[in-house]
């Protein structure tokens, strides 16, 4: 009866609704082309108007405005879906929030244990104590002292010590890259983490999701899992997350903590530089990791443990979850000095028992995937050297390849990610060359300046500092490339040396001032790393350890080609005008 009732209603109402839609069909006939055509314009000019308030009111920086608003005019629909997609430095709320309370988390548990992250070192330089607290304002990591630290200029040299480390690991192992790429030696990185896995270490590993795709796709993912290493992706893309925030916002950070005391970062991404990007013809990636070690209860091993937690942490709930988990339980396993000043007897024979089975097993370990293990190499006191490949290094190299480790370094952890620490490393650059007294020395991939940094260059150099920039002279972004360009002859105009380096792409990320501070780490000169990248800088404070650094540029401003001004402005019109045009997107790229 009830289905009569309903069938008869619907039979009833069907000519008034068929009625309706004639009627609508009907109007929308009447409307001409022209009318259309207004409809369109109407409806630009108030997408315009939202677009341009929108850009105005949210956008920090007057450079990032000014070129989306050009695009915004040049290219009005197509600029309008950019902007949605990418115009604004958003890692999405939820992660926002769980990343502030993962660091709430290990600020609560230095609260109890009375650890002093913020610290800052009374030994500091004066000169200096205004330029840590930038970071420690913003980041809340402190300037530590007493750090054995040792420069690695080769990827032969770093894969041997980190493969070392991770053979004498005993306790924990924090792993986090923007790039894996699982080739060559990368492989005997992954076997040395599967056999710590198997041998009782927590191995954990942190890939951005774009730059390590090849590797989440690839069967050494997948057998790394299966034995225990936990891996995770960081900024995970997808449709739908792309609508919810920006997808080319990046994990740019290199970062390896491995048990209390030891710890890596620089502008290495774990991949083999013979196998990686050889179809880009811009030769081998040439890069600087540093070792560092502390037996501090607080140093910048601490930090950068700190720093990965978080972003482990911030991933998803179910991290967060676990984080919070082992502290209130009080399970020491991302790293035991952020929850324990001093190691337990246990502890200690757990390391020596570890280490005395590894010395057993080194004899019958495989050299399946390229190198041959030996026992002597397993030695903790074993400080690294590269006799053994001392034929593959270039000449010019060779005065850099064996530098010994630096003792009693000061240094300071500066992270940045936006919306979070805001621009932190922005602010620092732009303080320490307009403290530089003699010497500003950078080296970076890319160089695409705005006009507060191109000014603070400019004038330094034109109050008698010698200002030098190492540049690739190719890189592997055609527009990168030529927004760089634009700006070489407002350098040199200036006084700025610019060296443009012909064996390879020099992938150092390094700024000296004068003899006594150095930022090292994954920051570009570019307004991605400034403002929408997440990534890790080290300032070093102690004149013996920048000296290395500096000697490292000395040997690569020898294979470098020297512009000169008349050379530059040498070139067609036609040139010089696409490198202008290009610029004015510079803020984007």
């Amino acid at each position: 009866m009830a289905h009569f009732e309903i069938s008869s209603m619907f039979m009833t109402a069907q000519p008034v609704l068929i009625k309706q839609l004639d009627r609508a069909m009907a109007s929308l006939e009447s409307i001409s082309v022209g009318d259309w055509a207004w409809v369109g314009v109407a409806v630009h000019l108030l997408l315009t108007v939202f677009m341009v308030i929108r850009i105005l009111s949210t956008q920090r920086n007057t450079g990032i405005a000014i070129a989306w608003l050009v695009l915004l005019f040049a290219i009005p629909f197509f600029s309008i879906m950019a902007y949605i997609l990418v115009g604004e430095p958003y890692l999405g709320k939820s992660y926002k929030v769980r990343n502030t309370q993962a660091q709430n988390l290990l600020k609560g548990v230095a609260q109890r244990q009375d650890i002093q992250l913020a610290q800052v070192d009374d030994t500091l330089p004066k000169r200096y104590q205004g330029v840590s607290r930038i970071g420690t304002f913003d980041t809340g990591f402190g300037v530590y002292d007493k750090h054995r630290m040792q420069l690695l200029t080769s990827a032969d040299s770093t894969f041997d010590s980190l493969i070392q480390d991770i053979n004498n690991a005993s306790n924990i192992i924090l792993m986090e890259f923007y790039i894996i790429y699982p080739k060559g030696r990368v492989q005997e990185v992954f076997q040395a983490l599967i056999e710590a896995a198997q041998r009782g270490v927590e191995c954990q590993i942190l890939a951005d999701s774009v730059g390590s795709f090849s590797f989440f796709t690839d069967d050494w993912h997948e057998r790394m899992v299966e034995a225990g290493v936990v891996v995770h992706q960081s900024l995970p893309v997808g449709l739908f997350k792309t609508l919810l925030k920006r997808s080319d916002l990046r994990n740019h950070r290199k970062i390896v903590v491995i048990d209390d005391d030891i710890g890596y970062t620089g502008s290495f991404n774990l991949v083999d530089p013979e196998f990686f990007n050889q179809d880009k013809a811009v030769g081998q990636w040439i890069d600087l990791m540093m070792r560092i070690q502390s037996d501090n209860a607080v140093s910048v091993v601490t930090a950068l443990a700190a720093v990965s937690v978080t972003d482990i942490g911030a991933e998803s709930t179910r991290n967060l979850e676990q984080l919070g988990y082992r502290i209130e339980n009080n399970i020491n396993m991302y790293t035991r000095k952020l929850y324990r000043r001093q190691p337990a007897i246990n502890d200690i024979n757990d390391k020596a028992s570890g280490y005395l089975a590894r010395q057993i097993l080194s004899n019958n370990l495989s050299d399946e995937y390229g190198h041959d293990f030996k026992a002597s190499e397993q030695d903790p006191n074993h400080e690294v050297t590269e006799d053994s490949a001392e034929n593959n290094i270039p000449a010019y190299m060779r005065t850099i390849a064996n530098l010994p480790a630096i003792e009693n370094v000061m240094a300071q952890v500066i992270p940045s990610a936006p919306r979070i620490t805001e621009h932190v490393i922005y602010n620092t650059l732009l303080t320490i060359f307009h403290r530089a007294d003699y010497r500003i020395q950078i080296t970076t991939p890319y160089f695409v300046p705005d006009e507060a940094l191109l000014a603070a260059l400019t004038t330094a150099a034109k109050r008698g500092v010698e200002v030098t920039i190492l540049l690739p002279k190719k890189v592997d972004s055609f527009l990168v490339q030529h927004a760089s360009q634009a700006s070489y002859s407002i350098l040199m105009e200036a006084g700025v040396k610019i060296a443009l380096f012909k064996r390879g792409l020099l992938h150092a990320k390094t700024v000296i001032i004068d003899d006594d501070y150095c930022l090292f780490g994954t920051v570009n000169m570019d307004m991605r790393s400034f403002y929408l990248n997440m990534e890790i800088s080290l300032a070093l404070y102690s004149p013996s350890i920048v000296k290395q650094v500096y000697e490292c540029q000395q040997s690569y401003l020898t294979q470098c080609e020297i512009l000169t001004l008349e050379e530059w402005e040498s070139r067609p019109t036609y040139k010089q005008l696409f490198d202008s045009g290009i610029r004015l997107f510079s803020p984007l790229l």
